[in-house]
């Protein structure tokens, strides 16, 4: 059986998740996605190791406000994560934050895509 690697959509609306769902998993065939839209749920897929792609803006409930919070509190944790904006701003802020680099929404069928969501992949706890 193929590498296991799991990704959290942290905050995003249907339509996006949608979006980034079929990206993830042209990019990442055997990816495991789980929805995150409450704190319950970024704690246990943080406790789980998986790459969190976090909305810039978030769509939920969450203690926190904007995306770079969750992005700030997922490095000092120790978990991998990756913002998703179209705005070079919010991608330099989450990268000096200690996030991967990021990818857009308006970018998601773009070749650099499945290259970050590659290199996110292979930076993350695989199961067999």
């Amino acid at each position: 059986m193929p590498d296991v690697v799991s990704f959290a959509l942290v905050g995003h609306c249907g339509p996006d998740s949608g979006s980034l769902r079929r990206a993830i998993e042209s990019a990442v065939p055997h990816a495991e996605l789980m929805p995150v839209n409450d704190d319950r749920a970024l704690a246990d897929a943080m406790e789980a190791g998986a790459v969190l792609i976090v909305n810039r803006v978030l769509d939920g409930r969450f203690a926190f406000a904007h995306g770079l919070s969750i992005i700030k509190h997922a490095t000092d944790a120790g978990v991998r994560s990756m913002l998703v904006s179209n705005f070079a701003d919010a991608q330099q802020q989450a990268e000096a934050a200690g996030a991967l680099p990021g990818i857009g929404k308006a970018s998601l069928g773009q070749p650099v895509t499945a290259e970050r969501l590659q290199a996110a992949a292979s930076s993350a706890s695989v199961r067999t």
